[in-house]
């Protein structure tokens, strides 16, 4: 096979969503599988870290197979499997690293280890590939908030995350209280597109203070309002505190690209996919004379093509990860 239709087998198990995706030469997508397990937390308002593994090891043999089959390609036309190592769930992390170096000793081909968080950070350049450096990645997902500064391939510094919940944690949250439902992105996006978001003037904490984020203090905010006013209607308090979180997530992105002179904003994580996060960092960047990139909103929740792709790219750099390479659940994004 040409070595610029090489293939590379992404496997993702950090959390709840089970994905295989082969991608060619790091951004051509020939398939991508997730099998969602929503259905299976959702009674206990959140990931349940044992259900999640265990259903990780029923679901991953059957998701390769699909992945393989959609793609066109076999096993061995494999040029390398990459599989997450973390940051996620240990559990998880084990099902999917596991499965992935027992492929990789089967088919005879190397086994790259991926960081989650970097990721995602690939997910824009499967997506358009000519996006150009330097730009700013606003990472928003139930575990993490984070600003980034992308110099290049493997080149980040951290601007800023958060000190206490991240954003996805605090939609989970809200959504609880107010009984929407799991999980609490999708849920409170729904309704607070009848609501109104001026409704309730929510805290915009540390807006105007460097790049880390907090939502536990809007998170109490929402709940001590709801009991003083039980009256007050859902949808509006969910669009009010859609928007103190998207006001916060915008102002912060917009004011860290025109610091490093990015050309560009890319958003990543599965926030990326709320409706009011995507068209008013749209209006901001039209603003500001800059591209934003909005990843689809497949590419924005768990997946394995983004795995794949940086799997693609670290071994062109670095080379085959070693097959005792570990999982670390509290894995951190690599800074330069």
């Amino acid at each position: 096979m040409s070595a610029d239709h090489r293939l590379v087998l992404g496997i993702e198990t950090s959390c709840d969503e089970t994905a295989a995706a082969v991608v060619a030469q790091g951004a051509d997508i020939r398939s991508s599988v997730v099998s969602s397990q929503v259905d299976l937390h959702a009674r206990f308002g959140g990931v349940v870290p044992e259900i999640a593994s265990r259903a990780h090891v029923e679901l991953l043999t059957p998701v390769v197979a699909e992945a393989l089959v959609e793609s066109g390609a076999e096993g061995p036309d494999m040029h390398a499997v990459a599989a997450t190592v973390g940051p996620g769930l240990v559990g998880s992390l084990l099902v999917g690293v596991a499965g992935a170096k027992a492929l990789a000793l089967v088919w005879d081909i190397p086994f790259v280890g991926v960081n989650h968080l970097e990721a995602h950070l690939f997910s824009a350049f499967v997506e358009d590939p000519s996006l150009q450096f330097p730009l700013v990645a606003l990472l928003v997902s139930g575990g993490h908030t984070m600003l980034v500064a992308m110099e290049g391939h493997g080149h980040y510094r951290l601007l800023g995350s958060t000190v206490d919940d991240a954003a996805g944690e605090a939609f989970d949250k809200v959504a609880r209280f107010l009984g929407l439902g799991y999980p609490g992105g999708p849920a409170i996006d729904r309704v607070a597109i009848t609501g109104d978001p001026t409704a309730v003037r929510f805290p915009r904490a540390m807006l105007d203070a460097g790049y880390d984020f907090s939502f536990s203090g809007l998170k109490t905010a929402v709940v001590n309002y709801v009991r003083q006013h039980p009256e007050a209607a859902t949808e509006d308090v969910a669009a009010s505190f859609q928007q103190a979180v998207v006001d916060v997530l915008v102002a912060k992105a917009r004011r860290a690209a025109r610091e490093i002179g990015a050309t560009s904003v890319c958003l990543g994580g599965g926030v990326a996919a709320n409706s009011a996060l995507r068209e008013q960092i749209l209006d901001a960047a039209a603003e500001d004379g800059l591209n934003a990139f909005l990843p689809s909103r497949a590419m924005c929740t768990d997946n394995a093509a983004m795995v794949a792709a940086a799997g693609w790219w670290h071994l062109g750099i670095d080379g085959a990860s070693p097959l005792d390479t570990g999982v670390e659940p509290n894995l951190a994004l690599p800074l330069t």
